[in-house]
């Protein structure tokens, strides 16, 4: 069983019959990321992958390019890295914490299929989320193989980690596709831009500032995955076979 789950006592009522169990519940812990030996902010996560989610945070918020060294004691994660001028952090309408910085634009001559997308798809939907409802899941994908697939109890958290498990493990993420269970507002898509991710896929919805942050950027945003079907709102060129074959619908998709 996974670390950040504990067991709570609770009564389910079905059909009019209440029984007693035990339930699996996500555990909310709060950490403390310090940046070349200054604290940056505290926040909300769940406790695994914390070296992933201090490097991704660095990367995915465009403090640094890249990281030098990662170290996790207790509730501190201690991230060293060349950062890119000054750190100001503002407090975003869609939840989180995140820079002032505009989002780098993404460099990537990377393709993928429907079937690409149908399988990213299908690797977020975690047996983590299966046992609790209670967390969010995000992916990485490169060359038709799963690399990584993270929860946490916030959607941000799971695309810091995955970037995050990318560079400490070395991954070219301009080959990489992200998916994730959660929505993509413009400050979601700006982390994929930093943490140059060509391709994002998820199983909700996005926003116009999501959407206009994507096409700025130069990210392909997929969205709605699920059940066969999926919407491109941005870039679809990178999607192989759709743009040149694409016939005009309705005006809802």
């Amino acid at each position: 069983m996974q670390t950040f789950m504990d067991e709570h006592p609770a009564i389910r009522v079905e059909g009019g019959t209440a029984t007693r169990f035990m339930d699996h519940v996500i555990r909310e812990d709060r950490f403390a990321l310090h940046v070349n030996g200054v604290l940056l902010l505290e926040q909300i996560a769940s406790a695994d992958h914390l070296a992933e989610l201090g490097a991704g945070f660095v990367i995915s918020e465009g403090i640094a390019d890249s990281v030098e060294r990662v170290e996790v004691a207790g509730d501190g994660i201690w991230v060293e890295a060349d950062t890119r001028g000054d750190i100001s952090l503002e407090c975003r309408t869609c939840g989180g914490f995140g820079t002032k910085k505009p989002p780098k634009c993404v460099s990537s001559r990377l393709s993928v299929t429907p079937a690409d997308v149908a399988g990213v798809t299908g690797a977020i939907e975690s047996e983590t989320w299966r046992r609790t409802g209670g967390v969010h899941c995000s992916v990485l994908y490169s060359e038709g193989e799963i690399l990584a697939q993270i929860c946490d109890i916030g959607r941000h958290n799971t695309v810091d980690k995955v970037i995050g498990y990318a560079e400490l493990n070395g991954i070219d993420r301009s080959r990489c596709c992200i998916g994730c269970t959660g929505r993509q507002p413009a400050g979601m898509v700006a982390k994929s831009a930093n943490g140059g991710i060509p391709v994002v896929i998820s199983r909700a919805a996005s926003t116009n500032l999501g959407i206009l942050t994507a096409e700025e950027t130069g990210i392909t945003l997929i969205c709605f995955s699920r059940g066969g079907r999926f919407t491109i709102y941005s870039n679809p060129q990178r999607i192989a076979g759709i743009a040149s074959h694409a016939t005009r619908g309705g005006e809802r998709a």
